[in-house]
């Protein structure tokens, strides 16, 4: 099914509605020119907050239209690759060509180290999912609450669940410092469930874990049973095999952004421009919603997510300016809460 989605910024929430069928994805099809000019520079640096393995089973689908592009990853936490580039940019040393981060607020903050970028699409995108005119919503992610099938047999419904004595001593989580996706759901948790949400949460003494790949690599393995994760972080796994299920909560669905931009000093743009061009088409989005977990910020959907309809599980997304104003302290009172030094 298309699913047609009205996103409601200024409170957070996202309704949507479908259509009876679905439309096969449109293919992407680059200009000649910047075709032959990414074959000239044969490949470029991407710096990158996705999750590694995720990136690069992006990069092979990519590489199946385009085997000639060789795409070199730089891939760290989202806290720490900002250092990373901001340490380059101050030093006139920035390796990256192309740049994916997961905190669009952080990028937006150094628009001048981008150069203006639009994809042939970008008349398809949802107006306010795009930052600045130089950076755009590759990735679109939800958190889903994910459990290990062969320890947890009596399954969530939603939030509440996991901040009670229910799963007691199986619950773990990624912590809210690791990066834009787990500060999301920290802020979703405080705004939308209330202010006594994290203290019910961190009374059952949850462990918690430095990312949301190491989170669900702990359930795997019966570390936790249960826990909130990126639905990205999860799904690829539960598809190879892993005993994995998972929902998206009734109270609300909190979703992130991976923004990208080719940077102003790329070596090699016209192959980090087909990449980010290929990304952001129907065809990559498709490829991103049915093979990896994602969502997307086009204005019509062109894949289905198992388990979710949007019109019940309403999408969640942070308004920009008050995530900003809030997340330094929010971030410390959480901290506080669980019991974590940073």
């Amino acid at each position: 099914m298309i699913i047609h989605r009205r996103r409601f910024i200024g409170t957070g929430l996202a309704a949507a509605a479908a259509s009876p069928a679905l439309a096969a994805p449109k293919p992407y099809e680059p200009s000649a020119e910047l075709l032959a000019a990414a074959r000239r520079e044969g490949g470029f640096v991407n710096y990158t907050a996705q999750i590694e393995d995720l990136e690069l089973e992006t990069i092979a689908a990519f590489n199946k239209r385009f085997p000639f592009v060789k795409v070199e990853i730089v891939h760290l936490p989202g806290g720490q690759l900002i250092e990373r580039i901001k340490a380059e940019i101050a030093a006139d040393k920035l390796v990256a060509d192309l740049i994916d981060h997961s905190e669009p607020s952080l990028l937006a903050k150094i628009e001048s180290a981008f150069r203006p970028y639009a994809p042939p699409n970008a008349a398809d995108y949802i107006p306010e999912t795009i930052v600045t005119p130089r950076l755009w919503p590759r990735l679109t992610a939800g958190t889903c609450i994910a459990w290990n099938t062969e320890i947890i047999k009596d399954k969530p419904k939603g939030w509440w669940d996991i901040a009670g004595p229910k799963y007691a001593g199986q619950l773990g989580m990624p912590s809210a410092y690791t990066g834009g996706s787990t500060w999301v759901w920290a802020m979703f948790q405080r705004k939308v469930l209330g202010e006594d949400y994290w203290a019910k949460q961190a009374a059952v003494k949850p462990r918690i874990y430095p990312t949301n790949a190491v989170t669900v690599d702990a359930m795997i393995r019966g570390e936790v049973g249960i826990g909130p994760v990126s639905y990205p972080a999860m799904m690829p796994k539960k598809r190879d095999g892993a005993p994995l299920d998972y929902i998206f909560p009734i109270e609300g669905v909190p979703c992130f952004i991976f923004c990208a931009g080719i940077t102003a000093v790329a070596k090699r743009p016209a192959a980090a421009q087909l990449y980010l061009d290929w990304c952001l088409s129907e065809e990559g989005q498709s490829m991103l919603i049915r093979d990896l977990g994602h969502l997307t910020s086009l204005k019509v959907v062109p894949a289905a997510t198992p388990g979710l309809d949007p019109a019940v599980q309403k999408l969640w997304f942070a308004n920009r300016a008050e995530s900003e104003a809030v997340r330094g302290p929010w971030l410390a009172e959480w901290s506080k809460t669980f019991g974590m030094r940073q």
